[in-house]
């Protein structure tokens, strides 16, 4: 008889530990319509570098070191320029919200050329720019790599990703972009995290009964309008509707990811009354190789290495398991863990489970 073993390993305790849905606050749920943030990439070039920059044949990173030099009024060809001490690198970072000029943002940079390691290295000035090309911050500053690389005596040792790195504070904002909380006609637009029509109506609820003096509809599944009175402050307002309580509601849903085996079963999921025959059939092939000797007084004969293979299959034979109506994730562990499946078992099973109609979930294979 195989061996029983929990599904999901660590994760089958968090499944059996799920309580019954609780409110949450609208702020952890949702987000002011208006109220995001904007990414910045830029070009930049790393100096410093004990001999483990890009090489001679990174063309891009000679001809940007000669562009600078030339800015600062050296000129000097780009096939002359050596290129060991300097890396190429894209930078990038997120400009929130009400990010004010002179706000400092950390950054990350990440080698474009083959540079072997950013280590001691400090990123040149580099301007981030948005998706509309405007200028919004200028990056520069030491890199933190978080690891290292030595080599010596003919042999090497790297720790953790030496090409990729941080600025921390390294970016200093230059230009805001403007954010607007309330819409036309003083309205507020509250978004959704996770887009559900039953959620959107309890928030549209939660902020109208309470003494707020607000009027809310949800618009879709993932917006809710409020509308403000005259003069009212948006700040507060907001401030106001972030800590409602509301019960959220989530679609039943089993995400599988085939390549690691990970199997990850929502509160809702439940399983109507079913029979599962899972089999396990064994197959070894086994190959030991042989030598054939030529016929004594053959002409042309020579020896000669033959394979000799041997094919055992086994099965090791399922047996039939009833598996009742559950309501619970609990119940639909324990009645699947009875059939004592791993998680690569498991996989199968949910999704002919989900072919015969028995499983009352989303599936989404990863």
């Amino acid at each position: 008889m195989r061996k029983r073993s929990l599904i999901l390993g660590v994760l089958a305790a968090a499944l059996f530990s799920i309580s019954p849905a609780r409110a949450e606050r609208i702020k952890d749920i949702a987000r002011v319509g208006s109220v995001r943030s904007n990414q910045l990439v830029g070009y930049g070039l790393i100096v410093g570098l004990d001999s483990t920059g890009d090489t001679s044949g990174t063309l891009f990173t000679a001809q940007s070191v000669a562009s600078m030099l030339e800015r600062f009024g050296v000129t000097v060809p780009a096939t002359a320029i050596k290129v060991k001490n300097v890396a190429a690198v894209m930078v990038t970072c997120q400009l929130p919200a009400f990010a004010r000029s002179g706000s400092t943002l950390d950054v990350q940079v990440s080698s474009i050329g083959d540079a072997k390691s950013l280590q001691g290295g400090t990123l040149l000035q580099t301007p981030l720019r948005a998706g509309n090309g405007g200028v919004y911050a200028v990056a520069q500053g030491a890199v933190s790599v978080g690891g290292f690389t030595a080599s010596g005596g003919g042999s090497s040792q790297t720790k953790n990703h030496v090409t990729a790195g941080r600025v921390p504070g390294g970016a200093l904002v230059e230009q805001e972009v403007p954010t607007t909380l309330a819409g036309d006609a003083g309205a507020l637009l509250i978004t959704l995290h996770q887009a559900d029509f039953t959620t959107a109506a309890r928030v549209a609820q939660a902020i109208n009964r309470a003494p707020l003096g607000l009027t809310a509809r949800a618009a879709d599944a993932g917006t809710v309008e409020v509308s403000m009175p005259g003069g009212a402050d948006p700040v507060l307002t907001i401030a106001g509707i972030e800590t409602l309580p509301v019960t959220t509601d989530t679609v039943a849903r089993v995400i599988v990811n085939e390549r690691t085996g990970t199997v990850v079963i929502g509160g809702n999921v439940s399983v109507s009354a079913c029979a599962i025959a899972h089999g396990a059939l064994s197959v070894k092939i086994r190959a030991r190789p042989g030598v054939s000797q030529p016929n004594p007084l053959s002409d042309r004969g020579r020896t000669v290495v033959v394979p000799n293979t041997r094919i055992d299959a086994r099965d090791e034979g399922g047996r039939i398991q009833t598996v009742p109506a559950a309501a619970t994730v609990d119940q639909v562990v324990r009645a699947l863990n009875a059939l004592g499946v791993t998680p690569r078992d498991l996989i199968a099973i949910l999704q002919a489970l989900k072919a015969s109609g028995s499983l009352k979930a989303e599936l989404e294979i990863q």
